[in-house]
């Protein structure tokens, strides 16, 4: 008899998922970002400058690496920044070793945001999390940070 994962997939080795399973993924995908559009909302922020403020969280990256982490191209970071900066949330400076290299850190009214949003944020998905029992929510964290390893390229740790 043949492995359900062998089952699975298709002869270019792609493994087909029940359109169910899919669906599922994608509606709980829609209601984190809901959660994540409120949070961002209710500090009169975009979900971009979030996402920046908590990537900032405990770091100093420079333009590129930030580009990387948010998954945008060098001038929309730099417009972020722009717009960031002139809200007092983040601010920049250059290396003792390179002038040219631009760092980027939260001010102190960033990081209160980003530690605001941060805890709205655990509140709602811990809300939505309520219905699993609670080794339930342990495995889905695993699966999910799984999932979201390999798609980085980096093993799961």
């Amino acid at each position: 008899m043949a492995d359900r994962e062998e089952d699975a997939q298709d002869p270019a080795g792609t493994v087909q998922l029940d359109p169910g399973t899919v669906d599922n993924l994608v509606q709980l995908s829609f209601l984190i970002q809901e959660i994540l559009g409120h949070a961002a909302a209710r500090h009169a922020l975009s979900s971009t400058q979030l996402r920046l403020l908590g990537v900032l969280r405990g770091r100093q990256p420079g333009m590129q690496e930030l580009a990387r982490h948010l998954k945008l191209d060098k001038s929309s970071v730099t417009g972020l920044i722009d717009r960031a900066e002139q809200r007092g949330l983040v601010q920049r400076s250059t290396t003792p070793q390179d002038g040219r290299v631009i760092r980027v850190s939260s001010t102190a009214l960033g990081q209160q945001l980003a530690a605001q949003g941060a805890a709205e944020i655990s509140r709602q998905v811990a809300g939505i999390l309520r219905a699993l029992p609670g080794q339930d929510q342990t495995r889905l964290s695993e699966l999910a940070g799984a999932v979201v390893q390999h798609a980085l390229g980096r093993a799961p740790s």
